[in-house]
């Protein structure tokens, strides 16, 4: 081993103590930064209002209504109140509803109500979609059209009989004695093949509109449009010629009450081939 002097191994020192100094510097600062080693306290993290309700929309459905979308709804609303409203599904931003209509009625049907802490004038309903499934949704469709008591003009989702597929059961007997101004379509979820769909939840929308004088109209706005079967049974049952807004992946239809004729769209309007 070649002789080494003191005065060549100080500079050899320095460099190496230099060296785990600045290495460890450096890990220091990593870990300072990431927001993972960080605690959480109100110092250190803090969000303003409008962040916070950006934060709090983000992680609670990623079905939620954009801003576009929820004014469409909210304007619709707010026009219409004191008015009749009737949600199929649940988003925390539907419990705004009732804060526009106050003075008026807001049903929401959920297969998990538990989950929703409603205002005073805000009544939620448990409601067990019976399973159609999406991957069902075309033979579902050659169902209604080939099926009677699935007709526009049939008086029949109150009633025992399971004749037409589409009907919702064990809806409660208020939403059969209500007759609504708006109806909202956002649920249950459709987002897979073997989920329950809202086939049954458009097609009774379709039939409640339809439902009272022939001086009266609904609102039904159906969401998540950009899907097939929300698409195709919103073209079959609400009808093209009765849409009058659409805002993102949010459709509105204007249906007049008192439907004499056992189809719900004329045939040249409807866009949904054999």
């Amino acid at each position: 081993m070649p002789n080494l002097t003191v005065r060549k191994l100080i500079p050899l020192l320095i460099f190496v103590l230099s060296s785990l100094s600045v290495v460890r510097l450096l890990r220091i600062s990593l870990e300072s930064s990431s927001p993972a080693s960080r605690p959480f306290s109100s110092t250190t993290f803090r969000l303003s209002p409008a962040e916070s309700s950006q934060q709090f929309r983000a992680n609670a459905s990623q079905n939620a209504l954009t801003e576009k979308e929820l004014k469409l709804l909210s304007d619709t609303i707010t026009l219409r109140s004191p008015c009749n409203v009737l949600v199929f599904g649940f988003a925390p931003q539907y419990l705004m509803l009732s804060s526009l209509n106050t003075r008026g009625i807001t049903v929401i049907l959920e297969d998990e109500p538990s989950k929703i802490m409603t205002p005073n004038n805000t009544r939620v309903y448990s409601l067990k979609y019976h399973q159609m499934e999406v991957k069902n949704t075309y033979k579902l469709l050659r169902h209604a059209r080939s099926n009677p008591a699935c007709a526009s003009h049939m008086n029949h989702l109150h009633q025992g009989s399971p004749d037409c597929k589409l009907k919702l059961r064990d809806l409660p007997e208020e939403v059969h004695n209500i007759k609504w101004d708006v109806i909202v379509v956002d649920g249950p979820r459709g987002d897979e093949l073997e989920a329950p769909g809202r086939m049954g939840s458009i097609y009774t929308a379709a039939v409640l509109a339809r439902s009272g004088s022939s001086n009266s109209t609904t609102d039904v706005f159906v969401h998540d449009v950009q899907r097939t079967a929300e698409k195709w049974f919103s073209w079959e049952f609400l009808c093209q010629e009765n849409q009058v807004s659409a805002k993102g992946n949010l459709w509105k239809f204007r249906i007049k009450g008192q439907s004499n004729t056992s189809r719900f769209c004329s045939p040249e309007t409807s866009l949904v081939r054999y």
